[in-house]
């Protein structure tokens, strides 16, 4: 299911990096989430890596003390890709989607199976997004 949260294009997203504090324990489950990726994580990274969209995007990027799937500054914009395990922590996702949209971050969620299944489209709904 796509959908975008809480954007408004008006204000400007803030440098997100600069200043965050990370414990060690974080940036090493980042490292480990970017070595073993998802089979449709791994699918959609193909896509989004090398500035193939014309936008850099980085891949398990600590924002505000949570891990996102995938990040583009420039675009102000988070990629998550939901498994089954999303179903069952349905309020942690959205404190993660709250928090976020106060930085005012665009999320934009794809399930597993829509980026294995149809992945042109999930690729045309991200550059729609980005050129919003």
């Amino acid at each position: 299911m796509f959908a975008v949260l809480n954007y408004n294009p008006a204000m400007p997203v803030k440098d997100i990096n600069p200043g965050q504090k990370v414990t060690k324990e974080k940036q090493e489950r980042a490292k480990e989430l970017r070595r073993n990726m998802t089979p449709a994580e791994k699918i959609l990274w193909h896509e989004l890596r090398a500035n193939k969209l014309g936008v850099h995007f980085r891949r398990q990027q600590i924002i505000a003390g949570f891990i996102v799937d995938f990040y583009c500054h420039k675009a102000g914009l988070v990629i998550e890709v939901d498994g089954d395990i999303h179903d069952l922590q349905k309020e942690e996702d959205e404190r993660r989607e709250k928090v976020l949209s106060a930085l005012r971050l665009r999320i934009v969620r794809f399930r597993n199976d829509e980026v294995v299944r149809d992945l042109s489209a999930v690729v045309g709904k991200i550059k729609e997004v980005i050129s919003e």
